[in-house]
């Protein structure tokens, strides 16, 4: 087994990103110093703070960098006619947020009280609640459901696909998000 070079190695920057994003997630922002990304990435404290003048400065690139909110134009969200619990079975399965799993516990974990990671949440939380509506007017066109029950069906299914992993976390329990799109679709009087 051949010993590793420097050379085989991430660049620096990146193992601190690495190292911040795997101790954020398992600590929190707050309980963890530079010092510790410093030493988890193999790197001087000097350095970490020469590519991040700030610890929140970290922070700041992991979620701009590491967390991505797909967009897509309203034309673009599937529906099946007559059926919202196969739309929002089949939205659930396009879940817009591309990020690894301890970056979404980070963006859950600081939300409340760090506003860059806040303004992510946000933006995914209106995607999604956007599609959801918009599949559910497409599913379910004219009369099958008046505006205020579809957004308030919109903004459950977004809300329980958006937190579905730390409601299993808190509860033990998986989350299924077809079973919660089956139960939407009921509630609007399509089955």
């Amino acid at each position: 087994m051949r010993a590793s070079k420097q050379s085989d190695l991430p660049d620096a920057r990146t193992r601190i990103l690495d190292a911040a994003e795997r101790l954020f997630a398992d600590r929190g922002y707050d309980a963890t110093s530079t010092a510790r990304i410093a030493k988890l990435a193999r790197v001087p404290k000097g350095l970490v703070f020469h590519y991040f003048p700030q610890k929140m400065d970290v922070l700041v690139a992991l979620i701009d960098e590491r967390t991505f909110v797909e967009e897509i134009p309203d034309d673009a969200v599937e529906a099946v006619p007559g059926d919202p619990a196969g739309t929002l079975a089949g939205l659930a399965r396009r879940f817009p947020l591309r990020a690894s799993p301890a970056m979404r516990r980070i963006l859950f974990r600081e939300a409340d009280t760090h506003k860059s990671v806040g303004e992510r949440l946000g933006r995914l939380n209106s995607e999604v609640f956007q599609r959801a509506r918009r599949a559910l007017e497409l599913a379910l066109p004219g009369s099958r459901g008046d505006q205020a029950r579809l957004e308030i069906a919109a903004a459950t299914f977004a809300a329980v696909l958006i937190y579905q992993e730390n409601l299993s976390q808190l509860t033990g329990q998986h989350v299924d998000p077809d079973a919660v799109a089956d139960l939407i679709g009921r509630a609007l009087g399509a089955t």
